[in-house]
């Protein structure tokens, strides 16, 4: 099983972000590559300490952690599964080394914690609608997708304006002394390269948009408005970019017969008074198919029968939720002259008088055994 984030930098869940960053900080610092040349153990630390500061770092995705751990994020191309190399790592994270290794990275991209990161394209989001037999189960969509990529034969030069840095540097003279400032280019956008030559049917930044098959992996469990990630299927950039990512938020369609609450079902299943007093064998719908269940002569309504794990599998892999089937004996609205005669006869007959006993829970104990 992979290590907990917050192990892994040595917090509490309650650390604020300011924690989170200066945890990630000290860990990077004490399994930097430079640090350890050749430590392979120390370059994977560097790399899971990473991962745990791109997940805890963001809101949005530590409260899916929270919630989910590292299933909201298996399966969906994330980050959770180890994706970044060092220069991903160096590009992202880069600035919060600050001069701890004098401003340098060694040979790992040419990225250094006072320099450029690498632009990242825009992200593109998608909503993908599963039925609760898909959801049981895990599924793999594929759909279409129309993302921006760098147009066949374009190519780039260097930036003349801030000389490939990305970034415009401005020194001015104050009362206190020299001050240096420094700002996005304004004129290749951070990235350090300008166009050199544009392809015909390109925008003027040497991309054009292209319809892709992207293939979706989504695991078991997923609910109602959990947003997965697949990562590098967003928007390119213009130069020396890395493309954006696409954002997967999940839909669950209304089933016919069945309700889902968290990892369980619930079926109502309706019987009539012949089949409640004598007994007798029902089909009923679950995610993997029909099944038949006996119910006892004399069942009531009410009746909530449980089939253990036939709910939806546990998103953190914790086993499967329950299947819980609600027994409503059913009350013809009319009835034909033999059948009114029929329970008017049956009115003072004492074995239809209701005698409930201690066992026979109310409606609120059962739906308290329920949850609980």
């Amino acid at each position: 099983m992979k290590q907990d984030y917050y192990e892994i930098l040595g917090i509490s869940k309650g650390a604020t972000e300011a924690e989170i960053k200066k945890a990630y900080r000290k860990k990077a610092i004490q399994y930097h590559p430079d640090k350890n040349p050749g430590d392979n153990e120390a370059e994977e630390m560097f790399k899971k300490a990473a991962e745990a500061y791109e997940v805890l770092s963001d809101p949005e995705k530590k409260a899916r952690y929270d919630q989910y751990g590292h299933a909201a994020f298996d399966g969906a191309g994330g980050f959770g599964g180890g994706g970044m190399n060092m220069e991903d790592i160096f590009s992202q994270f880069g600035d919060i080394f600050g001069g701890a290794f004098g401003g340098g990275f060694g040979g790992f991209g040419g990225f250094s914690g006072g320099g450029r990161a690498r632009v990242k394209g825009s992200n593109l989001r998608i909503r993908v609608k599963l039925s609760l037999e898909e959801i049981a189960k895990g599924v793999e969509k594929k759909v279409k997708v129309r993302r921006k990529v760098k147009a066949e034969g374009v190519t780039y030069k260097t930036c003349s304006t801030c000389q490939g840095s990305g970034q415009i540097t401005r020194i001015t003279n104050t009362i206190l002394g020299r001050m240096q400032t420094a700002s996005t280019c304004n004129v290749c956008g951070g990235s350090g390269q300008i166009i050199d030559h544009k392809p015909a049917g390109a925008d003027a930044q040497g991309l054009k948009v292209n319809e892709e098959t992207v293939s979706i992996k989504i695991p078991a469990g997923v609910v109602e408005g959990m947003q997965l990630k697949v990562a590098g299927k967003g928007n390119e950039a213009p130069g020396n970019s890395v493309p954006g990512d696409l954002l997967v938020l999940i839909e669950e369609q209304e089933h016919a017969t069945l309700k889902r609450e968290g990892d369980n079902l619930h079926f109502d299943l309706y019987i009539s008074y012949p089949e409640a007093a004598l007994g007798t064998s029902k089909e009923i719908d679950t995610v993997t198919g029909k099944v038949r269940i006996k119910l006892e002569e004399g069942i009531q309504s009410g009746k909530i029968l449980r089939l253990k794990g036939k709910g939806i599998p546990s998103i953190n892999g914790y086993g499967s939720g329950d299947l819980l089937v609600h027994v409503n004996v059913w009350t013809p609205k009319t009835l034909n002259k033999e059948q009114k005669e029929f329970f008017e006869k049956m009115l003072n007959d004492d074995n239809f008088e209701p005698k409930p006993k201690k066992s026979d829970k109310s409606f609120f104990e059962k739906v308290k055994d329920m949850f609980s």
